[in-house]
């Protein structure tokens, strides 16, 4: 199929609940016991919901935790053992379809892209962390647009200007997702494993299982 034909229309997906069923700042705050963990996983609950702005817990998040690079490996080969089932199947028919693949997540660079590279997704806009040469953690991309909210709603408009791609779908679980309702050409819920009442409400459509996009992408 001639590669013009694929720079029309991109599908891009979130990472963590959606592409795998991860919240992989939640794993990585569970290597820090059960007080760090509690309290990272009720602030990314309150983020993913809408509660509290991203960017009022994400450099927190990290502070407590303070990841190790040998640590974001792990959880790297965690996104991809809890890869969501039928994504590498729907995947080959949304290329077949004419669909260019993205991630586009609040999750990190060096956790996500192994996951990406397994999937044949090049197109990955997430947070890198900052390391020393001895792995030990220093930092994050603080100017990464998906460290706060509308940050994802810039990234695709900033896509859509860029490759002058016609047709822009998003999939994901959360509250920073359903941000790009508008600006996406149509805004897909997923909720295989969380279903947020408010992203369920408002979405253009909404979606248990990977398997069901190609068929409602069709229309495009």
């Amino acid at each position: 199929m001639p590669n013009e034909i694929f720079k029309t229309k991109l599908v891009v997906f979130d990472c963590d609940s959606t592409l795998s069923a991860l919240e992989g700042v939640d794993e990585l705050a569970a290597l820090r016991g059960p007080e760090i963990f509690k309290a990272c996983e009720q602030m990314t609950l309150d983020a993913m919901e809408g509660r509290i702005l991203i960017e009022s817990v994400f450099g927190n998040r990290l502070e407590k935790i303070r990841p190790h690079r040998e640590e974001v490996a792990l959880i790297a080969q965690h996104y991809i053992d809890t890869m969501e089932p039928t994504i590498q199947e729907s995947l080959a028919q949304l290329r077949n379809n004419g669909w260019e693949p993205a991630i586009l997540s609040g999750g990190f660079t060096q956790a996500i892209e192994p996951l990406a590279s397994l999937l044949g997704i090049s197109r990955v806009e997430a947070v890198p962390l900052l390391f020393h040469s001895d792995g030990s953690y220093t930092g994050y991309g603080e100017q990464a647009p998906t460290t706060r909210n509308g940050g994802k709603p810039e990234v695709l408009q900033r896509w859509r200007k860029e490759e002058s791609f016609k047709t822009i779908v998003m999939v994901g679980d959360g509250f920073s997702d359903l941000e790009t309702k508008g600006t996406a050409d149509l805004f897909v819920g997923f909720g295989r494993y969380v279903r947020r009442p408010k992203v369920e409400q408002e979405a253009d459509a909404f979606i248990l299982s990977m398997a069901e996009l190609p068929e409602l992408l069709k229309r495009f």
